[in-house]
């Protein structure tokens, strides 16, 4: 909220440049939050998967938490207005492979 209060001071002041530079600064912002919702549904459907296929078994709250992830996911990456994703593939396999990393430590924990 404070941005765009700063932003509408800078346009009424006429004061282009420094608002584009605000504008760059909360599209980044905007980004970094939806990669880390991504990574967070992300690493919550890496543990259900992991923990199914240790277990060789799965529940019912565990196929729920799958398939909720999956499409928050993708509802997160989709972008609404302007079409598209916010990742790029690659982008959203990289963040996959570093939610593993969490996930696996995390899945091994519970089951032990």
């Amino acid at each position: 909220m404070e941005e765009l209060l700063e932003l509408k001071t800078l346009l009424s002041q006429g004061n282009v440049s420094d608002a584009l530079v605000l504008v760059e600064e909360m599209t980044e912002m905007s980004r970094d939050d939806k990669i880390n919702k991504i990574s967070s549904c992300a690493k919550i459907l890496l543990v259900h998967l992991i923990k199914r296929q240790a277990e060789k078994r799965s529940t019912r709250s565990w196929d729920l938490s799958i398939a909720n992830a999956v499409d928050e996911i993708q509802k997160t990456n989709r972008r609404r207005k302007a079409g598209g994703t916010y990742l790029s593939s690659e982008e959203l396999r990289e963040a996959l492979t570093d939610a593993y990393r969490i996930a696996l430590a995390e899945a091994a924990a519970e089951a032990f």
